[in-house]
């Protein structure tokens, strides 16, 4: 990890997992979902110019490549429902949070534009809060993994549906590193004042050219996020073994 050495000092908090749930009596009366994504997206703040923000790089439909790989993900399970988000991969495959998948009876995907994605598949990883899920679908756009973690003092942008609702847009820096405060990662781990919120979990985490530097998976008290490095991701997608079937609720 390049930043190796900067320890953060702000994961001390209580650190949360970014999952948004409703407890509902049963599969058959699960709460309609959300209206579709709409048509625009909700900056904290006005963006310095980066690759994500390139006109060379907008649809038609004037999003850009980062806002066009992000999914907004609900698990229905047994007795509750959740949402988190993720990101394209390649065509058919989404990178997010293993607590975002794990005990579903669904999962129901959808994109930038609100079309629906069929999810074929969830694979879980042992060691990180991480998650892989095959979709029948094509999905609209994939990004690109950055070769090396980043330093502190980094620019960072989460794109992601916090709360399950709107496509949002954040920006903060890298603030330090930090022994993964879940004890899930064995490892250490990103902490970013970039805002997120439950709902979060599996977003992306890109640096200003539009790289995928890690996926975000709880924050603390203070309001500072946690994000599983691209090192760490990279590790485990190149391991066959590293993942195995998500559970399921039933």
């Amino acid at each position: 990890m390049s930043a190796t050495g900067h320890r953060a000092r702000h994961g001390r908090g209580l650190v949360t997992v970014l999952l948004a749930s409703a407890a509902v009596g049963g599969c058959a009366l699960l709460p309609a979902p959300p209206a579709p994504v709409p048509t625009s997206v909700v900056p904290s703040s006005v963006p310095a110019p980066t690759a994500t923000a390139d006109a060379t790089q907008l649809s038609p439909d004037g999003f850009d490549a980062a806002q066009r790989m992000a999914v907004r993900i609900r698990n229905i399970g047994c007795g509750a429902l959740s949402t988190g988000s993720g990101f394209a991969l390649d065509e058919h495959t989404l990178v997010t949070n293993r607590h975002v998948v794990a005990d579903s009876a669904q999962l129901e995907l959808s994109t930038y534009d609100g079309r629906d994605v069929g999810a074929e598949a969830a694979s879980t990883a042992a060691l990180a809060d991480l998650a892989v899920v095959r979709t029948v679908d094509p999905l609209p756009a994939a990004p690109v993994l950055a070769e090396a973690d980043p330093a502190v003092g980094d620019p960072v942008t989460v794109v992601g549906y916090p709360l399950g609702r709107q496509l949002t847009v954040t920006d903060g820096r890298v603030v330090g590193t930090v022994t993964d405060p879940l004890h899930e990662n064995l490892g250490e781990v990103l902490v970013t004042d970039a805002p997120v919120e439950p709902g979060s979990s599996g977003s992306a985490a890109l640096d200003a050219s539009g790289r995928v530097i890690g996926v975000v998976y709880a924050k603390n008290s203070d309001g500072l996020s946690f994000v599983v490095p691209v090192s760490t991701l990279r590790t485990l997608l190149s391991d066959t073994a590293a993942f195995a079937p998500a559970p399921s609720c039933g």
